[in-house]
């Protein structure tokens, strides 16, 4: 294939990804301003929180972790090598063998709910009626695990067919159901809280389902198959479990942060929620689909041994996601208190919780360039099926990470755990990059360099920018909804421009190839 047609559909893959997890990140920020209203930062909403945490986790292992690192690689070989008829019996394989396993995962995830409560939540047990509570909320929330790993399934096997769009808006449906479980039902119950957390169980469920008419127009089946001896899939287990803890590092990171919040007075864990949740709009709409557009063709170079287009595509996807990506953390850190008053303040969420959240969130923030870029990182090295090289410097800055909690917690509160966040996420990246370019020998360093300098420069002028824009005691009241809407949305509008403007002044690479893309759709459809 061509170096320019695989560039072309790196980005068309992303972008149509990207465009799907936008309207699933809609969607989640209606369903966290119905539930900030519903709940606000009260203790209720943290036991619902901590409980989520057990399913969000599993989102980002399963479905934006290590079912794809172990999966879209093995699958990639056996259509390469042995053909389609063997990739789409190994396909069966392992869906059978998910249903079997992690249907035990659950059963055991349900009886020991209590263990698992105590050691996310210690600080719940001084609190008897709380700490129940939670247990409950885990239980009805664990069978979510088994619903997302075969909605995870689906999504593997669709892109290594190319097929990203379908797969990337499933979560819609889970977004859907929380909001259809607050609006319509948990109003009539004696404890709505309880309705939300079947709405999850609901939505992981729809999750697979919306993804079933594709899987089986592209020639997949569910017919169970019991050869568990089968190669593809010894492979996948022996990569699957390094992948779990080396794709998950920020999902750990959150949930050490989780535990010592449970120390914190009241309302630190909504605060850091709904502060990661913003932090998951750039993360999820650009780093996730860069990730998971870029895997399958550098899993293909892997496999026919084509390591310098690998280094190739490897260097446009990281310099591509952080020129789009850091101006968005630049956007978050100088409008942090806007957005959070703009998308949670109301009913019982107050400003004091807008600005212990927007706290949280400039130092979340912070991090953005280094989780995005972990991601791309990450796919690298398991295109190639290495997965234990992430994992070793995942348990390094899981590491940093508690030291830096510990640290930071007293002095800075909630917002120390989101900065050890921050600091452990770059340690990530640096050590990453060093060992990936050690073992391709160069990974276009100072090209990547480069143009990091350039995106950079272009986002603190457009925050600053943006900042000076937006101040004033309209955005420490309620209400007021059009006019913030037309201000902030105004604003971004404007940061947008004059980002693109500062960078094409600057001669960025990317704003150069994007514009170029723009250009040729534009002249497309006026011919």
């Amino acid at each position: 294939m061509d170096r320019g047609d695989e560039k072309k559909n790196i980005t068309r893959a992303a972008g149509l990804m990207s465009v799907a997890t936008l309207i699933s990140r809609i969607l989640g920020y209606i369903k966290d301003m119905i539930l900030a209203g519903f709940f606000g930062a009260t203790g209720i909403a943290d036991t619902f929180f901590v409980a989520f945490r057990i399913p969000n986790l599993l989102r980002e292992l399963f479905a934006e972790g290590s079912m794809s690192a172990a999966f879209i690689p093995v699958l990639t070989e056996y259509r390469a090598k042995q053909g389609e008829q063997e990739a789409r019996r190994l396909v069966r394989i392992t869906f059978t063998f998910l249903l079997i396993v992690v249907g035990f995962l659950c059963l055991a995830g349900v009886i020991f709910s209590p263990a698992i409560v105590m050691v996310i939540a210690p600080g719940f047990l001084s609190d008897p009626e709380k700490f129940s509570l939670t247990v409950l909320l885990t239980r009805i929330m664990f069978p979510f695990l088994l619903f997302i790993s075969i909605a995870s399934l689906a999504m593997g096997a669709l892109n290594t067919r190319r097929v990203f769009f379908i797969p990337s808006l499933a979560p819609v449906m889970l977004n859907i159901s929380i909001i259809g479980a607050v609006l319509f039902i948990a109003p009539m119950m004696e404890q709505p809280i309880i309705t939300v957390a079947a709405g999850v169980v609901l939505g992981g469920f729809m999750q697979f389902a919306f993804q079933l008419p594709s899987f089986w127009k592209n020639g997949y089946s569910l017919q169970p198959a019991y050869d568990f001896g089968h190669a593809g899939l010894k492979r996948m287990a022996l990569l699957i479990m390094p992948a779990t803890m080396g794709m998950a590092v920020a999902q750990i990171n959150i949930f050490v942060s989780t535990i010592l919040a449970s120390y914190l007075p009241e309302g630190s864990v909504t605060y850091l929620y709904y502060s990661m949740r913003l932090i998951q709009f750039p993360v999820g709409i650009f780093g996730v689909a860069m990730a998971t557009a870029v895997l399958p063709a550098l899993s293909e170079h892997a496999v026919k041994g084509n390591y310098h287009e690998l280094r190739n595509d490897f260097s446009f996807a990281l310099r591509l996601l952080f020129f789009i990506t850091v101006p968005a953390m630049a956007g978050l850190i100088a409008l942090r208190e806007p957005i959070v008053n703009l998308l949670f303040q109301r009913g019982r969420f107050d400003y004091a919780a807008t600005v212990g959240t927007a706290q949280a969130l400039l130092f979340y923030s912070i991090g953005i360039w280094s989780i995005v870029g972990v991601r791309t990182i990450t796919a690298s090295f398991y295109s190639m099926q290495d997965t234990k090289t992430p994992v070793k410097i995942a348990a390094i800055s899981v590491a940093v990470n508690v030291l830096f909690s510990l640290a930071l917690m007293g002095p800075l509160k909630h917002s120390g755990l989101a900065l050890a966040n921050s600091l452990a996420s770059g340690i990530n990246f640096a050590l990453l990059f060093y060992f990936l370019r050690k073992r391709l020998a160069r990974v276009d360093g100072r090209r990547i360099a480069r143009s990091f300098l350039k995106t950079a420069f272009a986002s603190l002028v457009t925050g600053v920018a943006g900042a000076a824009l937006l101040h004033g005691e309209l955005w420490r009241s309620h209400g007021s909804t059009g006019l913030k809407i037309f201000s902030l949305g105004g604003t971004i509008l404007f940061c947008a421009i004059l980002y693109t403007a500062i960078t094409y002044i600057i001669k960025s690479e990317e704003c150069s190839y994007m514009l170029e893309i723009v250009k040729r759709k534009v002249g497309n459809k006026i011919s």
